[in-house]
């Protein structure tokens, strides 16, 4: 197992692993290279044999690892790369989240400033790349990341809002919703949006049509001209697989199994998440597009 760069097996796979990452051109040793591996690995799967702890190590994306923990320790080598292959993507994140030019730079910018490290705790450097674990691509790492200082940035915006404000804005407050539960684990939020953001548009207007809007399956199987028994069946396909997608997401953020499997148990109102945007994210029109939709159809969709 790759940790101490222990004889035999784990010091083969720990060179190997190492080689394969690039690490050296950014200055990292193949001794702390292999920490990192066994720092995540314990982390993520304390109690594995070692031959399992070596596959999984060797299942990481090494080469994105190093890049990014070599930038979150201030390798200016490294910095260089990254913002060669990921500045104009992380803009494009942020656009696609916006939808506002303007803004998207002003969070894309406040992000690589996050990742480079330019706050600092107790005079060491603080980059959220040192959180990457290389269980996924840094790209979908990135674009989670992006995504949820969106949300921190909305939710405190909301908060920053003064009560005359909206006051004079003629707004009428309720009582407040109570606070999600303490024991509510951000990354189910996390987990959850990024699984169904990877579902077609098809299939997240199938889920949103049956479970937000309540058609029956037989107004759904019209809408997209098949037999209602197939309506029926992709239900239970995509939303068994939603849940397996989920459970290896919370799994990428961390979590053993059983600690995935607890979490997915939360109370759906526990997890603050806006399923309609999720799901309705495309239109109709844009996610059957490769349908002949009738008039009839069409009707039915707009006013779905």
């Amino acid at each position: 197992m790759p940790g101490s760069v222990q004889p035999g097996q784990g010091e083969a796979v720990a060179h190997r692993l190492y080689e394969k990452s690039g690490a050296a051109a950014y200055g990292l040793s193949v001794e702390q290279f292999a920490a990192i591996l066994t720092q995540i690995q314990q982390k993520c799967q304390p109690d594995a044999a070692r031959q399992a702890a070596a596959d999984f190590c060797a299942s990481l994306h090494v080469e994105e690892l190093a890049l990014a923990r070599a930038c979150a320790a201030g390798n200016e080598l490294a910095w260089q790369e990254f913002v060669s292959r990921y500045r104009q993507k992380l803009h494009v994140m942020a656009l696609s989240i916006t939808r506002d030019n303007t803004y998207a730079s002003e969070l894309a910018d406040s992000l690589f400033a996050d990742l480079y490290g330019v706050n600092s705790r107790d005079g060491a450097r603080n980059s959220k790349l040192h959180s990457y674990t290389g269980r996924g691509s840094l790209e979908g790492w990135l674009r989670t990341v992006m995504a949820q200082e969106f949300i921190n940035r909305y939710r405190k915006q909301k908060r920053n809002v003064s009560l005359e404000e909206k006051t004079e804005d003629g707004e009428q407050f309720a009582a407040p919703n109570p606070d999600p539960s303490p024991g509510t684990d951000p990354r189910l939020a996390a987990a959850t949006d990024q699984a169904l953001a990877e579902l077609s548009a098809e299939d997240r207007f199938v889920l949103a049509s049956y479970y937000l809007d309540r058609r029956t399956l037989a107004e759904i199987a019209r809408t997209l001209g098949l037999h209602e028994s197939s309506v029926s069946r992709r239900l239970d396909r995509v939303s068994g697989a939603l849940r397996k997608r989920i459970l290896a997401c919370l799994r990428d953020r961390g979590m053993s199994h059983a600690q995935a499997t607890e979490a997915l148990e939360t109370d759906v109102r526990d997890v603050q998440l806006d399923l309609r945007a999720r799901l309705m994210q495309d239109s109709p029109a844009q996610a059957f597009s490769s349908r002949k939709v009738s008039a009839n159809d069409a009707g039915d969709i707009s006013h779905g």
